[in-house]
């Protein structure tokens, strides 16, 4: 045995934590996974993560759909594919994205492993570390997380219960450039909004196009929800006003399935060729088998009806959550009443710290996620997002009361304390 094998056997164990790069400092836990482990126990009514809800699809048809693209394209579908995503995928999307107003060229569609991987690619692309994006109060931890990584300073922009506000884009706008720092973009989820569940009126969208176009922001559309709406259409999305200043992210995770990882990014020309190579450097390519599939699914089944069952199942339990609230939250609570999507936001007297809260929640059987992990400013501490799109809605009538029960109690406790 060499010197140089004897020496590395019998040195100090090297901790691999001292050579991570500095960027590693920014990968943290979500405080929705940190979550699962508790919420996933059977006893407990998770209100807290936002997994669609498959009992409305029909698994013998998937079945199908999978045993004949096997039969009858196997080849093709367990086989390396195109950095850039399926041809005839892509073409299909364009047809998706006509149902809320926008004209697309499959050419300027990047199919990715659900947007969320579209979020970080266009993240990698833009953001050096010390840029400002701008970000919705509260907003997806998921991009907040993303953002961190990336090394970005988050600045929110108030919202009220129809969403981003225009005048409060144009202050953090003016503030942030006062102060020497430059935005990179915006970044908002305009329909049904994860985490309040708003959504962003037609007139404000087109302000904020006009805003974002003047200062020369770029503006990224995170669209998940947009067909999950429960009594009228969202409106058309903001791509399908401004097709160069918006890059419009899309995913089939909510409304056909999310193991499926399948999203994509539409972009103007200048943009695609960077996404691409950046997508291939990360993952080479998107599953030909999972992009097929949903292929197959939308060229065979009527899914523009699947997609309303799914609506009509979530309005349901929508209706369940809000009922609940009215009956067993106190009266100082006010929560958002979503017309569609998978979120009711919940505010609540100030003093109550909703993180702290959670044990306590617990034991009597009941999961939230805390407001605290929406905002990257540490706000949100008196809010909490209730998930109504996974419990039946018996279970989410259960777990709402067992839940204003604790907060009820924990107010009770503090005014005596107060006093």
């Amino acid at each position: 045995m060499s010197d140089i094998s004897i020496r590395y056997q019998t040195g100090a164990p090297q901790h691999l934590e001292t050579r991570f790069a500095a960027r590693a400092a920014g990968m943290l836990p979500s405080e929705i996974r940190a979550l699962f482990a508790v919420a996933s126990r059977p006893e407990i009514v998770s209100l807290a993560g936002g997994m669609p809800n498959l009992s409305a699809l029909p698994m013998e048809m998937m079945a199908g759909v999978v045993n004949e693209l096997i039969l009858t394209n196997g080849s093709e579908a367990l086989q390396y594919g195109s950095g850039q995503g399926h041809p005839k995928l892509r073409e299909q999307i364009c047809d998706v994205m006509a149902l809320e107003g926008i004209r697309a060229n499959a050419d300027d569609i990047v199919v990715t492993t659900g947007s969320q991987q579209a979020l970080d690619l266009i993240s990698r692309i833009f953001i050096d570390p010390g840029d400002v994006v701008l970000v919705e109060a509260p907003s997806y931890v998921g991009a907040l997380g993303t953002f961190r990584q990336y090394e970005a300073s988050v600045v929110h922009v108030e919202m009220d219960h129809d969403g981003m506000i225009p005048d409060s884009l144009r202050a953090a706008i003016k503030s942030v450039r006062a102060a020497g720092r430059k935005i990179k973009f915006l970044y908002l989820i305009p329909n049904y909004q994860n985490p309040t569940g708003v959504c962003l009126p037609a007139d404000r969208r087109t302000e904020i196009l006009n805003i974002c176009r003047e200062a020369e922001i770029f503006v990224v559309e995170d669209n998940p929800y947009g067909l999950l709406g429960f009594d009228k259409p969202s409106p058309n999305a903001m791509r399908a006003e401004d097709s160069e200043n918006v890059i419009y992210l899309g995913s089939f995770s909510k409304t056909i399935a999310s193991g499926l990882r399948v999203g994509w990014a539409l972009v103007p020309q200048s943009l695609k060729d960077k996404l691409v190579i950046a997508s291939e450097s990360s993952i080479l390519c998107p599953s030909n088998f999972t992009q097929l599939t949903i292929s197959s699914y939308l060229a065979d089944q009527p899914w523009r009806d699947q997609i309303a069952s799914f609506c009509e199942l979530y309005k349901v339990r929508r209706d369940a959550m809000l009922e609940s609230l009215e009956q067993h939250f106190p009266a100082e609570a006010t929560w958002t009443k979503p017309g569609g999507g998978f979120y009711v936001w919940v505010n609540l007297p100030a003093e109550i710290d909703t993180k702290a809260l959670m044990p306590k929640a617990i034991v009597a059987k009941v999961a939230y996620v805390p407001g605290n992990a929406f905002y990257a400013d540490g706000l949100g501490s008196w809010s909490m997002r209730l998930s109504y799109c996974h419990p039946t809605p018996e279970r989410i009538r259960e777990g709402v009361k067992a839940l204003g029960g604790v907060i009820k109690q924990e107010m009770k406790r503090r005014g005596t304390a107060l006093n």
